[in-house]
């Protein structure tokens, strides 16, 4: 098996699930048209979750066939993307990261300023801010996907459309066009690319 690239998402509970899972199927998806093997799933320890409650999504791109089909964390993320800038606080955010890694987070604040909730900095080769919620304004919450049933929005219509954009700034696993052609906010995709700053270490 080849090098594995392992993607850890955090969430609030039930508020952002649909759009943490959404966020994962653009990392694959976009990847798999790329022509990558990839995965993408919830942690199956957070579930059920619970209101504001962290809990984790995950994606894996790799340019071999992935064999780690029940490994259900990724014990190393090369990447970790915070969709609410509270989860920084007091959780370590960037367990298991290798040296010369990349966080990802949904915020207005700077880099300069979140980087003083991370304890292992030293860890990361950039971190990339993005304010996802201002990109992509009020979007409907659709809680039918966590029951199994349909949702009604699209993959990539809310916040994770300009999340995923931000960080295709920072590594060249994900690239900007396949992103664009699988997301449903085309636009959101975009603008969290041109607008995420990026800050190397």
């Amino acid at each position: 098996m080849g090098e594995v690239y392992e993607v850890t998402i955090w969430a609030r509970g039930v508020t952002q699930d649909m759009e943490g899972r959404h966020l994962s199927l653009l990392i694959a998806n976009s990847a798999d048209k790329d022509g990558k093997f990839v995965q993408a799933w919830d942690d199956y320890a957070d579930l059920p979750d619970r209101v504001q409650v962290p809990l984790r999504k995950y994606a894996r791109i790799s340019d071999e066939d992935l064999e780690m089909r029940y490994d259900y964390e990724n014990d190393h993320p090369n990447m970790s993307v915070i969709m609410d800038d509270t989860i920084v606080k007091g959780i370590n955010v960037l367990r298991g990261m290798p040296k010369g890694g990349v966080l990802v987070v949904n915020t207005k604040r700077s880099p300069e300023e979140i980087l003083k909730f991370i304890p292992n900095k030293d860890l990361l080769d950039a971190i990339v801010c993005v304010d996802a919620n201002s990109i992509a304004g009020a979007v409907d919450l659709d809680f039918m996907g966590s029951e199994g049933g349909v949702e009604t929005v699209s993959v990539g219509a809310g916040i994770s459309a300009p999340i995923v954009g931000a960080a295709a700034k920072a590594t060249d696993r994900l690239t900007l066009e396949s992103l664009v052609a699988v997301a449903a906010n085309k636009d959101g995709v975009k603008k969290g690319y041109e607008t995420a700053q990026v800050k190397s270490l």
